[in-house]
């Protein structure tokens, strides 16, 4: 039996402005403004999330709305009540009809993750 994984819930009427980093998943119903990093874990935002941050994260799920660029390392979906505005880089992508979307995209793979790490 898989152990239930702990996430952090962000309800409808807080307001966040500033950094959030977290080593746990991370649900936003509110506002946030400012910057998320999650490097080791996801981030959910939800129908009624207003997201104004560029997102670091592992998988990054938007319902609501975010803008600002999103790094997935590892997956980045965009439900179909989606609204995103800004760059989306990471190794997968889901769009589902309906979701809107204006930035780049950038599909990185694991051969162009260690070649850049190695000319760095």
């Amino acid at each position: 039996m898989e152990a239930q994984k702990e996430f952090a819930l962000i309800g409808k009427s807080v307001v966040i402005k500033g950094e959030l980093s977290g080593s746990e998943d991370i649900y936003i119903d509110g506002q946030v403004d400012g910057s998320i990093e999650l490097k080791g874990n996801n981030l959910t935002v939800g129908p009624n999330g207003q997201v104004k941050a560029n997102v670091n994260a592992k998988g990054v799920v938007v319902q609501g709305k975010l803008e600002g660029n999103i790094r997935a390392s590892e997956r980045a979906e965009l439900r179909k009540s989606a609204i995103a505005v800004g760059d989306i880089s990471t190794q997968r992508l889901a769009i589902e009809d309906g979701a809107y979307f204006k930035g780049r995209v950038d599909i990185e793979t694991e051969a162009n993750k260690s070649g850049a790490k190695a000319n760095s």
